[in-house]
Order: structure tokens, then sequence, then C-alpha cells
């Protein structure tokens, strides 16, 4: 899978306010290796805008019994299950593009990303976070046993949790495909042009071909 790339940087300051800079240009963290960003077609939420929808509300309705918990990474409970669930996962999902030995990486040591959400066990999410924003990424979970609609469960949970933190903005990774489309769902939701933020989503959606 190619991804969309328009510029590579690699930071060697990694402060909270350098990272929440280089987002807001355009540039999000990578699996690639420390420091690794690319700017692309970035998108995020406004968290003074969202609002749960009724759509949303669904969607947590659907997943209320599937509880969220945040552990910080590197992560000590890793297990081999963890690494073949999101190999499993993206093996169905995206043409396999991640092994489980590069899982266990970004999980169990000093990486780009420090966050590691957790639902239930059926699913994961890794992520950067600090005080003002959160990078939601590298989404997983199991497709055997996780109820229907799970990856929008647990996107909407985490965007809620982030907006009961305050944090400022929620980034969602990037808008390159026609199937990207599900990020647009929600209030308050920017996307990057190359140069600028926009809220013009009937703009992106003919960038996307939808």
């Amino acid at each position: 899978m190619k991804y969309l790339k328009w510029k590579e940087e690699k930071i060697i300051d990694d402060s909270a306010e350098t990272i929440s800079r280089m987002y807001d240009n355009g540039f999000v963290f990578t699996r690639i290796a420390k420091g690794i960003m690319h700017q692309t077609r970035s998108v995020r939420i406004n968290l003074n805008k969202f609002e749960l929808s009724s759509e949303n509300r669904r969607i947590l309705r659907k997943g209320e019994k599937v509880l969220i918990e945040k552990y910080t990474i590197p992560y000590s409970g890793y297990s081999w299950e963890i690494g073949k669930m999101a190999k499993d996962f993206y093996d169905k999902k995206s043409d396999g593009a991640f092994s489980a030995n590069k899982i266990k990486e970004l999980i169990t040591t000093p990486h780009n990303f420090n966050t590691l959400f957790s639902f239930l066990n059926l699913g994961f999410a890794i992520c950067y976070e600090n005080s003002s924003i959160l990078h939601y990424c590298y989404p997983f979970y199991d497709l055997e046993k996780s109820p229907k609609d799970m990856g929008l469960i647990m996107m909407t949970k985490t965007i809620a949790e982030a907006q009961t933190l305050g944090l400022k903005y929620v980034y969602l990774g990037s808008l390159q495909r026609p199937n990207d489309i599900y990020k647009l769902q929600f209030l308050g939701i920017e996307w990057f042009d190359g140069k600028k933020w926009s809220n013009d989503i009937e703009k992106v959606k003919g960038v996307l071909g939808v």
C-alpha cells in the first residue's frame, strides 16, 4: 500500500510544543522510525466544535459495554496474542500492512507513539498524545469476537474521551482513498490541503472521488 506523502522530516526535538506544531502543519508521525513525520492530507477534529451526532450516539449505545482503558507505551502487558490479533486484522483489512514484530516494536519500545488504548482487550489503538492533541492511529481488533461496528465504536469512544480530557484536536490520519470517507462523519472535521486547513467537506469528497 502506497501512502500519500508530500514531505518527510525527521524531528530531533520531541517536545509536545514541537510535535503539536508539526501536526498543525499537516505532518503526522509514522511507524518508519523514531522522529520520522510525513506531511499528508491530514484530517482532524476540532474538539471545540465537536458534538455527538445521533449516529455517534447510536454507535456509543451499541458499544456501551466496550470499556476503554489507557496505558502508557512502552506497554508491559504485551503478549503474542496482541501481535497475532493485529496481523490478522491488517492481513484482512489492508493487504498485510503490518507484521506482528512491527506491532510489538510500536507497543513495547520507545517510538513515536506513547499511548495504547484497550477496548476490553478485544481491540487496541496505538496513539500519540500530549496535553493538546491526540493522534488516533493503528487501530485493530478481534474480527471474530468483536461486536459489529467495532472500528467505529473504538474511534468514537476515543474522540469522546479526548474531549472529556480537554484536548484541542484529535487527528485521524489522512484522507487518501474513497473508503476514508467514514472519517468525515464527525462534527468539527478539518482537512489539510497541502497549505492550510479546510472544513470544505464537499471539496475533499471530490478529491477522494466519492
